[in-house]
């Protein structure tokens, strides 16, 4: 079919199918993002890209995947849009009250730290960070807790979290902070304070860079609506 024109489109994790065709060896595509890690030890020669909504790929623009599962809005809304034009897309959209994910998927993701690298030592420094990372210091603590040297330190969390210390913790203290932003009223500064940061204009910078959402377009994004909150205390 494929090679008589046919589009070769998935969702989510149907792309795992697809890739079986050898039809992706050297191609970008999406999967959802907690898949992406599975799927490229499968097929370690398609380019995958976890935080992009839809990839539209192939010489002919024939190999077309979407993203996390609600993504299949997006692939959706395109593929009206492509054989219907985009007045029918933006049509189709309003009348069932769909939104293009503009934003990327990064926003969506949550960040878990690698558990499962056997190196013990490392591991009591991520238990102890996980409640820990809004301290002053942060990797000087760990070097203390653990007993190595801060080169050596250094040189084992990456290794064993495929992050560098630094690394990990900024993408902790913004997990955090978006937990904040969606179940509380907190000003921005004042998250940055309780997450870590004295200077809020740097957290609102590395908050834009790791989510590509400011704090407070992520705010208006994902806040839990009053009518979702339980009542007295329900």
């Amino acid at each position: 079919m494929h090679r008589r024109g046919a589009l070769l489109c998935s969702a989510c994790s149907g792309v795992f199918l697809l890739a079986e065709t050898g039809l992706f060896d050297g191609v970008d595509a999406t999967v959802h993002f907690d898949y992406a890690k599975a799927f490229s030890v499968a097929f370690p020669e398609v380019r995958v890209h976890p935080e992009k909504v839809l990839v539209v790929a192939g010489e002919r623009d024939d190999l077309i995947t979407s993203g996390a599962s609600m993504t299949w809005h997006d692939l959706a809304l395109y593929l009206i849009g492509r054989h219907a034009g985009a007045t029918a897309a933006q049509a189709v959209a309003r009348f069932f009250a769909l939104q293009w994910h503009q934003d990327g998927l990064a926003p969506y993701m949550v960040f878990a730290g690698r558990m499962d690298h056997g190196d013990q030592v490392i591991s009591v420094a991520q238990d102890w960070l996980a409640t820990h990372f809004s301290v002053v210091d942060p990797l000087g603590e760990m070097v203390r807790l653990t007993g190595l040297s801060e080169r050596t330190f250094k040189r084992r969390f990456t290794t064993a979290t495929g992050l560098a210390p630094l690394g990990y913790v900024q993408r902790l203290r913004v997990e955090d902070a978006k937990r904040r932003l969606e179940r509380t009223e907190a000003p921005v500064d004042e998250i940055s304070w309780q997450v870590g940061y004295e200077e809020p204009a740097f957290f609102r910078r590395l908050f834009k860079r790791l989510t590509g959402l400011t704090p407070g377009a992520y705010r208006r994004r994902f806040k839990v609506p009053d009518f979702a909150r339980p009542r007295g205390g329900a």
